[in-house]
């Protein structure tokens, strides 16, 4: 995840502050790395050779020197400025680390100045993907390491290399590690929004198919009855189309009040239609009645108030079992029976089958094991060559 860089923000000013009063009050404190003769990283002078252990001089020793002069303090100003400008990684760690390198060619002492190429190096791997802020921190060492003499022996030149380079690669590692952390965590987050996402699609398509299959199977029905008999008994046709216009009404103000739960411009009275549950069913039965299924319901124990979630799903599996009742049984005829049971609700629809009859896995029959395993329930379909049983236990 690479930000885009904007102005900066005032939390990059509030650290430039403290960093720049760290380097730029810590520059009067100066001094040399080397002989007398001014050598600014070791090694032995121009004019004689190394001072030796009586305090003379040598190439590790610390020699006081003049007070900075204006190009020290300017050089470290681009390096503080540099801590400022971290929105913009790769510009921040070139500044930080060629003022740092150009501050110490002078002769300038290690010191504070480095923290601004810490800081920066850190900016770069949380802020720039690999490979380019690995690229971009290998220059950004070399650069470090270009004010090195080249009168320093091997190991000399090593000792120095190690640390310098220490303060690009350890931020560096440091900052990539965070830039994973706060990716894997936001792809998980990601995820996470994508399957409830897809969940409730699920939901809603199940909604939308028990509604409307129902209305439409209960439609269908009528229909083929007032075709059948439209020119024998026109009384008993017109009838059939009463409830074919009942049905339907009934199926668009359910789909209504199903989808307005998604639409913004939903009113009021949408979102707050009866919601489906247990005290309902007698109005389901009644329907599949009057679109000529035969349907006998029973309901045992003592009746109490359950979870609406519970409610919604015993109310929707037996509305698809009762849609399947009117587009595969072989008699419009089932029985369904609810009982109250300790901490829980069983429920069972029976109907007819024929001879032979396998359970086919379709979306309705998943659905209904979908919502009773969403509440923590079990749903059972099965046939024993004459009768076709869907049961359910829900938690309740």
């Amino acid at each position: 995840m690479i930000e885009h860089p904007g102005r900066p923000q005032l939390r990059d000013l509030w650290l430039a502050l403290p960093v720049g009063l760290l380097v730029l009050g810590t520059l009067p404190v100066t001094g040399r790395w080397g002989s007398e003769g001014g050598s600014g990283t070791g090694g032995p002078g121009p004019d004689g050779p190394e001072h030796t252990a009586d305090g003379s001089g040598g190439p590790w020793t610390w020699d006081a020197g003049e007070g900075p002069d204006l190009t020290a303090y300017l050089l470290a100003v681009l390096a503080v400025a540099a801590v400022a400008l971290r929105r913009w990684p790769l510009l921040a760690i070139g500044l930080s680390t060629g003022a740092s390198t150009l501050h110490l060619a002078l002769g300038n002492p290690y010191g504070p100045i480095l923290v601004t190429v810490a800081i920066t190096a850190f900016s770069l791997a949380r802020r720039v993907a690999l490979p380019r802020s690995g690229v971009a921190a290998g220059l950004g060492i070399l650069v470090l390491l270009a004010h090195g003499p080249v009168s320093v022996t091997p190991l000399d030149g090593l000792l120095e290399a190690l640390p310098l380079s220490a303060w690009v690669v350890v931020p560096w590692c440091i900052g990539l590690a965070r830039r994973q952390v706060l990716e894997t965590r936001s792809r998980r987050r990601e995820a996470a929004q994508r399957s409830a996402m897809d969940a409730e699609r699920l939901r809603l398509a199940s909604e939308v198919h028990d509604v409307v299959g129902h209305g439409l199977a209960a439609i269908q029905m009528q229909a083929d009855i007032a075709l059948h008999v439209a020119e024998r008994r026109p009384a008993q046709a017109r009838e059939a189309l009463e409830v074919i216009s009942r049905a339907s009404a009934e199926a668009l103000a359910e789909l209504r009040t199903t989808l307005a739960v998604v639409s913004p411009q939903a009113t009021s009275a949408e979102t707050h239609a009866p919601t489906p549950g247990l005290d309902r069913l007698e109005d389901l039965c009644t329907r599949m009645r009057d679109a000529g299924v035969d349907v006998e319901l029973e309901i045992s124990g003592a009746r109490r108030a359950v979870p609406s979630v519970v409610g919604v799903a015993v109310y929707r599996i037996v509305q698809e079992s009762l849609t399947n009742v009117v587009k595969h049984a072989a008699e419009p005829r089932a029985q369904v029976r609810v009982a109250y049971l300790d901490g829980a609700v069983e429920l069972s629809v029976v109907s007819p089958a024929e001879p032979g009859e396998e359970v086919r896995e379709g979306f309705g029959i998943a659905g209904i094991r979908r919502r009773a395993a969403d509440v923590g329930g079990t749903a059972e379909v099965e046939t024993d060559g004459s009768r076709f049983r869907v049961q359910a236990v829900l938690p309740a």
